[in-house]
């Protein structure tokens, strides 16, 4: 992959933790490009059908990575996604792990109408910290960051913090860049 002049953020947690409004946020604050998953999937069919039980798409790894592949390899992305073990490692230079207690979560879910199985599974998905060990499981740890999103402060300061954090990538790869030529 080439060098990249701005880098990519995975933003994922369990649906409801606020990854969709921290990444708009962030995308506002920063000027790089928000890629929500879900609405990708749907609008451009990178899915194998819908499942009924859990009101959800079914999606398409590999559809998703190819659709994806040439505007990450640009950089400046953020990519928002409940999930984080269908990317190359190689997409990212920082994934955010967003977490919600699940007193925060669970009137959220209730929120968006989720049935009752489906707020249950994503409850217990934030409670068995499992989009956390994917995370850990798929990206390197020296790139991995978790943090609260409960309240409205939680995610103004995530952004402020993200925002600090993109600029220290952007004066260390210049810097490295530099060093190149």
């Amino acid at each position: 992959m080439r060098p990249r002049s701005l880098p990519n953020i995975l933003l994922t947690g369990t649906p409801g933790c606020g990854k969709t409004v921290t990444s708009a946020m962030l995308a506002q604050a920063t000027g790089l490009v928000h890629i929500e998953l879900g609405k990708l999937v749907k609008e451009k069919g990178l899915h194998d059908g819908f499942d009924e039980e859990f009101n959800s798409y079914l999606i398409n790894d590999d559809k998703v990575c190819d659709e994806l592949e040439e505007a990450m390899q640009e950089g400046g992305k953020i990519v928002d996604h409940h999930g984080c073990e269908i990317f190359p490692e190689r997409w990212f230079d920082l994934v955010v792990v967003l977490r919600a207690n699940n007193e925060v979560l669970y009137p959220r879910l209730e929120g968006r109408g989720y049935n009752q199985k489906k707020i249950t599974e994503n409850i217990e998905c934030e409670i068995m910290d499992v989009v956390k060990m994917e995370a850990y499981d798929s990206y390197d740890a020296a790139i991995i960051v978790e943090l609260r999103s409960e309240t409205a402060e939680d995610m103004e300061e995530n952004v402020q913090r993200i925002e600090t954090w993109i600029e220290n990538w952007k004066e260390d790869n210049a810097a490295s860049s530099d060093n190149d030529e």
